[in-house]
């Protein structure tokens, strides 16, 4: 909710992962993962500790509750430590598991 507006989902507030091979069994990944303040550092460190690289960190609204963070990321590496290592950030998350 922003000053009232219920924001449906469909409005840009969901974790985008992308991958694209580069050779070699390298892959480029590049997204963004949009976290509650409680959920920004542990995302973070994971990413960083897996050699993905932070580009950005910023909010989009200025009255939304829960308050929302996008933590934007990049890496071009070995395809499945990439992997490993959004998996590490996507498990420090308070994901509903279906």
């Amino acid at each position: 909710m922003d000053g009232g507006m219920v924001t449906p989902q469909s409005m840009g507030t969901a974790t985008a992962i992308n991958f694209q091979p580069t050779g070699g069994g390298k892959a480029a990944i590049t997204g963004d993962f949009v976290l509650i303040a409680s959920e920004v550092d542990r995302v973070l460190r994971a990413l960083r500790a897996n050699d993905i690289e932070v580009t950005a960190l910023h909010n989009h609204m200025l009255n939304d509750e829960p308050r929302l963070f996008f933590l934007h990321f990049w890496a071009n590496d070995d395809a499945a430590k990439l992997a490993r290592g959004l998996r590490s950030a996507l498990d420090t998350m308070n994901n509903r598991k279906n």
